[in-house]
């Protein structure tokens, strides 16, 4: 239950059109819902500003469609992560609106929106390999309402590609730079711009770069302040954070 349908039982009491004991109906899984299988956390929206978001990976195809069923009656935007077509046109029958996003593994379906904030997101990813990985942080920006201006394929390599997008990247609120290989991207970020980067490694590289480990050790012992680094391929963290930042 988001902070807007509470509101709405509340007056509905207050005014006579709900009595108690349908209202404490209402309230029964006000803080979580207990099925089977998972415990989902109703008062989370309450509490932190932002819905349980849904990790696909390794969950059974019928847990996943009893969640997002459970979780679309409640009036909250959706988010499933790390998920297949496959537990798209699954859930597509129960939710038509429900959108994937192939590249990035997500389903977002969207109930409501607020106002986003004036302030955007920029996220900079170092190659078209780490497409996965940046569009993951995009979509989640984005289901929690920020505007997010995405910056492609401008890695070290051809570090000329970044320098001819650097003035628009400075007029983000919050920068997200996602890289493989040896992870250089974002210290060339951080040292050059003044607002907080979110670093992202990815698995992206060939065997020494040990499936994101050097990207990952290359971020967290950056020269460059003002950087903060997140799991390796871990676009969703990156995205709630920044939106997080976004909104302060």
């Amino acid at each position: 239950m988001n902070e807007t349908i509470l509101k709405q039982v509340l007056n509905q009491v207050k005014e006579g059109k709900l009595s108690i004991d349908e209202a404490m109906i209402q309230f029964r899984d006000f803080e979580y819902k207990e099925l089977d299988f998972a415990k989902i956390d109703n008062h989370r929206q309450l509490r932190t500003g932002y819905p349980e978001v849904i990790f696909g990976q390794g969950k059974a195809n019928e847990h996943l469609l009893s969640i997002v069923e459970y979780m679309n009656q409640r009036e909250n935007n959706i988010l499933v992560t790390r998920t297949t077509a496959e537990v798209y046109e699954l859930v597509k029958g129960i939710v038509p609106d429900a959108v994937f996003d192939p590249l990035a593994r997500t389903i977002t379906i969207r109930k409501v929106s607020t106002q986003k904030p004036e302030s955007h997101i920029a996220v900079v990813s170092a190659g078209t390999s780490d497409m996965p990985v940046t569009l993951e942080a995009v979509r989640t920006a984005e289901i929690f309402d920020n505007e997010v201006r995405v910056y492609n394929d401008v890695g070290v390599a051809g570090i000329h590609r970044f320098y001819d997008k650097l003035g628009e990247i400075k007029k983000a609120r919050v920068i997200v730079v996602v890289a493989g290989m040896e992870g250089a991207l974002p210290s060339i970020v951080g040292g050059v711009v003044d607002k907080p980067v979110i670093a992202v490694p990815t698995s992206v590289g060939y065997g020494a770069s040990f499936g994101g480990l050097s990207a990952l050790l290359g971020m967290l012992t950056s020269c460059a302040s003002g950087v903060s680094v997140v799991n390796i391929d871990n676009g969703f963290g990156a995205g709630y954070l920044a939106s997080m930042i976004n909104k302060l």
